[in-house]
């Protein structure tokens, strides 16, 4: 496996004896998305903490242990944020792991973030055409997410698990050559 990501590094960056400075500076990236992932976790615990704090501020606030429809509203797009920061967190993980982005993944933290928008509009303030506007992301955010989910479907070979794993492994990391993988595992 370490093997195949030092290929794929080799195609990337170019050697190590030949780019010195492009395996320096991917060195930097790494150390760098290494930060961000130290700082996203320390986001989602603050986010957490915010969560408690507002949820027993809003039930503290007469009238006592009731919640209007506002406050439950603002608990949710404090949820929500969290819920966002955590799937960042997710992709910068995936990133130190296996050297790619996955887009998927972007794709649906895009489309956390745009329901939370949605979730915590306030519709008296704001005009159609943003609304229009919003549906738009949505959709075109839909649209993609189930096409990348219906590519990776199709990749799926249609044998047992072992096979699958083997096959899923190969994709991760670029080894399907353009042919088709179900036929190696006949």
């Amino acid at each position: 496996m370490k093997n195949e990501f030092s290929d794929l590094s080799k195609i990337i960056l170019g050697d190590k004896q030949r780019e010195p400075l492009l395996h320096h500076l991917h060195n930097l990236i790494k150390l760098g998305v290494r930060i961000l992932a130290i700082l996203m976790a320390l986001i989602i615990f603050w986010g957490i903490g915010d969560v408690v704090w507002v949820t027993v501020q809003r039930l503290q606030t007469p009238p006592v242990m009731i919640l209007k429809i506002n406050d439950i509203l603002y608990i949710f797009g404090a949820f929500l944020a969290v819920l966002i920061a955590i799937e960042i967190y997710e992709n910068i993980i995936m990133y130190l792991r296996q050297d790619v982005i996955h887009v998927q993944l972007v794709v649906a933290t895009a489309l956390m973030a745009i329901a939370r928008k949605v979730i915590v509009f306030d519709f008296k303030e704001i005009k159609a055409e943003f609304i229009l506007g919003t549906a738009s992301v949505i959709l075109a955010l839909g649209v993609t997410y189930w096409l990348i989910s219906k590519k990776n479907i199709e990749m799926i070979p249609a044998h047992d698990n072992n096979d699958h794993a083997q096959f899923s492994e190969k994709c991760v990391h670029g080894k399907t050559e353009n042919k088709d993988i179900r036929s190696e595992n006949k």
